[in-house]
């Protein structure tokens, strides 16, 4: 007796795939380390003035607390509405609290055709803590 297949679309079937991506395109496995970049690789990034765009996947109220100069704020839950808003063949770092969500949303955006997507290692917590002292903490 065969299993009944499942029709209903996931949370993730929402989403509007980048033009630049073909529906018969299979991206090779995620690689996590691959998509990570630490808070002074970001900071060298930054103070060369490399094009990329920040994307802070965090809660407003938290966004409030601190920020990165010049981040796009998009909270994690609504990334699947949203991710047609930004540039598939951009350079994003995205970041949230310690790293965790960030990852997840790089996952979630390679695998809809972002290619070039990297979490921020240990999230802003770590950017306050080795960048920017001053940065409030939470």
């Amino acid at each position: 007796m065969k299993t009944p297949v499942s029709h209903t679309r996931s949370p993730q079937s929402t989403a509007t795939l980048p033009s630049s991506a073909k529906a018969t395109e299979t991206p090779p496995p995620f690689q996590p380390e691959k998509h990570e970049i630490s808070v002074r690789e970001l900071k060298q990034k930054l103070d060369q003035g490399e094009p990329l765009l920040l994307l802070d996947v965090r809660e407003p109220f938290e966004h409030q607390i601190a920020h990165l100069a010049d981040a796009v704020l998009i909270p994690m839950n609504h990334l699947p509405q949203q991710a047609g808003q930004l540039e598939p063949n951009d350079e994003i770092v995205i970041y949230c609290h310690h790293g965790m969500r960030s990852m997840h949303a790089a996952y979630y955006l390679y695998q809809i055709g972002f290619q070039n997507v990297k979490s921020l290692s240990g999230g802003i917590d770590q950017w306050a803590i080795e960048i920017e002292p001053t940065l409030n903490r939470y």
